[in-house]
């Protein structure tokens, strides 16, 4: 498995946002706001900017987090791929970043997420980049 990278300061001069997923609802699994509690500082920086990570596919991915009155923080999460600002996106790339950033999500969390458990998850809804990995 190709591992996600974080990127601290990003080159965004010359891109675009395209949003490719959306959460709205990180809290309702305390185990993944303590993942990107974690991994991107929020109990520091907050919401003062994205979490950028590079993926497989060598794009770079921006990481939103929403918060929500009375509601720990992060709550939500919006994921925008951040390709040249005249390039198409390739969507079989992008599918495969997702899963790629949905096992590095889960192997991160650990205890009772699994990768092997989402594996077989895809595999049942037949998604073709589960059967890749």
């Amino acid at each position: 498995m190709t591992t996600i990278q974080i990127i601290e300061n990003p080159v965004l001069q010359g891109s675009r946002r395209a949003l490719v997923l959306t959460e709205d609802r990180v809290g309702h699994y305390a185990e993944f706001q303590e993942f990107f509690v974690r991994q991107f500082s929020l109990d520091t920086g907050g919401l003062s900017r994205p979490g950028y990570v590079r993926a497989p596919s060598g794009m770079t991915y921006a990481l939103v987090f929403i918060g929500r009155s009375g509601e720990p923080f992060p709550d939500g999460i919006e994921i925008y791929a951040l390709p040249d600002a005249l390039e198409p996106l390739n969507d079989a790339d992008v599918d495969a970043d997702l899963w790629a950033l949905l096992r590095w999500m889960v192997a991160g969390v650990g205890g009772e997420w699994r990768i092997e458990d989402l594996d077989a998850t895809g595999r049942l809804y037949q998604l073709s980049v589960a059967a890749d990995a």
